[in-house]
């Protein structure tokens, strides 16, 4: 009587992981026409454009946002139907001008340019810096909202731009991380440090400049937006005792 037997191959844990994946593999291409079909199906149509009124090229965006401004400073700023415009905006956003302002409290871009809900896009950090989150947020506003006027807006009397002034002209120093923003600042008032008049106005307004210069220098998708007219990018300086907004060059 034989006593022979087939070679015994053992149920390793390797060998068992394969045979599920290949079950897994074969079911999920069998599926795969049906979830194609469903994912489709399921794609919502491209929303309407919520405010057809922001849809503007950049001077006349500069425009209207200047014209805001004037209202704001005259005291003479428009009611704005806030729940109409919580209704229109669930699905989408258009934008007609994008900010990177201070964080300072006394400052804020929706009522300085008397704008409503969807019509600005802000970003605000102290001292009003190119950031790069900061800068990815606009690139994004530029290139997926289509915002075609994009303002760096300093203010006077910014404590910030002070912190890099001391650090620059007197060597101070800052606890924790404000003595990295006083020292991304310090650059902007060490230029400006031998010219004449008020050297924390030269210096807010210098770092107003230098941040516009940030823009274009570190956003090949900036730069391609103005090269091309679809984008618009400017300065201002907000002054606290009349709201007023000057544009600088």
């Amino acid at each position: 009587m034989c006593t022979c037997h087939e070679p015994h191959t053992p149920d390793r844990p390797e060998r068992r992981r394969f045979l599920r994946l290949a079950g897994m593999t074969a079911a999920a291409v069998a599926a795969a026409p049906l979830l194609s079909n469903t994912a489709l199906a399921a794609t919502p149509a491209a929303a309407p454009t919520p405010k057809p009124q922001n849809q503007l090229a950049p001077d006349a965006a500069l425009e209207r946002l200047m014209q805001g401004n004037q209202r704001y400073v005259d005291g003479l700023t428009r009611r704005h139907d806030f729940l109409t415009e919580r209704e229109a905006l669930v699905s989408a956003q258009n934008p007609y001008a994008a900010v990177l302002g201070c964080a300072d409290s006394r400052i804020a871009p929706e009522y300085a340019f008397d704008t409503a809900r969807g019509d600005l896009f802000a970003v605000r950090v102290a001292g009003n810096l190119v950031t790069d989150d900061g800068l990815a947020s606009l690139e994004y506003g530029v290139a997926v909202l289509g915002i075609p006027l994009l303002m760096v807006l300093g203010h006077e009397g910014c404590g910030a731009v002070e912190a890099g002034l001391k650090m620059a002209r007197d060597g101070a120093s800052y606890p924790g991380h404000i003595q990295g923003l006083a020292a991304a600042i310090a650059p902007s008032a060490q230029a400006v440090l031998e010219h004449k008049g008020d050297v924390l106005e030269n210096a807010i307004a210098q770092n107003v400049r230098d941040n516009l210069k940030q823009l274009t220098e570190r956003s090949s998708l900036l730069r391609d937006a103005i090269a091309e007219g679809r984008l618009k990018v400017v300065g201002g300086i907000y002054r606290l005792a009349s709201g007023k907004v000057e544009l600088i060059a």
